[in-house]
Formats: C-alpha cells, sequence, structure tokens
C-alpha cells in the first residue's frame, strides 16, 4: 500500500489536544483537513507525522513546541497607549484583534490586560510554547 510523502495532497481525521487533556481542534463532524504534505500548509511536526502513513491508517503522536508554533515569545508582547486605541473599540480581557503588523500584514492579538492608560496585546499564536498531542487517521492520499 501506498505511504504518504512529500508533494502528495492528503485528506485526515484529526483531534488535537494540550498535555493537560484539553481539547484545542478537531476534525470530528466535518470534512477531513486536506493540504499537500511539505507544503508548508500545516506545522512542520504535523508534516512530520503524517509522512510514511498508509490510508487507514491511525496514531497518536506529541509534537514538540519547537516544531509545533515555537516558543512564547516575550517581545511580542507589547503595551499600546489607550490614545493610540479607536475610541470606539471597548477592548476585553482574552478578546481577539486584528492590527496591521509592521509590513501591512494582518496580525491577530490576545488582550491580555487593560487599564486607563494602557492595553497589553500579545501577539504570540495561541499555541505558542505548547506540546501538542494529535490523534490522527489518514484518510486520503490524492
Amino acid at each position: 500500500m501506498a505511504q504518504a510523502k512529500s508533494g502528495d495532497n492528503v485528506k485526515i481525521h484529526y483531534t488535537g489536544r494540550l498535555t493537560d487533556g484539553t481539547v484545542f481542534d478537531s476534525s470530528s463532524g466535518r470534512d477531513p483537513l486536506a493540504f499537500t504534505l511539505g507544503s508548508g500548509q500545516v506545522i512542520p511536526g504535523f508534516d512530520d507525522a503524517v509522512a510514511g502513513m498508509e490510508v487507514g491508517e491511525s496514531k497518536n503522536v506529541t509534537i514538540p513546541m519547537d516544531r509545533a508554533y515555537g516558543p512564547r515569545v516575550e517581545q511580542l508582547i507589547i503595551d499600546v497607549p489607550r490614545s493610540q486605541v479607536p475610541p470606539d473599540l471597548n477592548p476585553e480581557v482574552d478578546q481577539r484583534l486584528q492590527m496591521s503588523g509592521p509590513n501591512g500584514e494582518n496580525v491577530v492579538v490576545k488582550v491580555v490586560e487593560v487599564t486607563e492608560e494602557l492595553i497589553k496585546l500579545d501577539a504570540n499564536p495561541p499555541l505558542a510554547g505548547e506540546d501538542l498531542i494529535f490523534d490522527i487517521e489518514l484518510v486520503e492520499i490524492a
């Protein structure tokens, strides 16, 4: 039977959990996730885990943070003066906002603190600093 290799279009079902067992994402009840193996569409450790699998095969894999979203970077936590925030915006802790990055790209940030003077924003990916555990089933190789 054929094994998934770089360049193959694959479809997988998955459930992703943190090391404490919290499920952060799953394809359960949805169409399988489709991507091209080795194209950078998914985190490197996920590509590594699917490579070599055969259709119908299932596995459980732990992806260390350096092969997932990397470590949390303190420089990505910034203080923004309230005077630089649109007056109609009333940010709340844990709220997700979109802002422009230095090259004009959209960056999603999380509000981590709000005071009268500033808003503290975290631009780290939500799963940065986390080892991730996935249950993966390869459904199709195209």
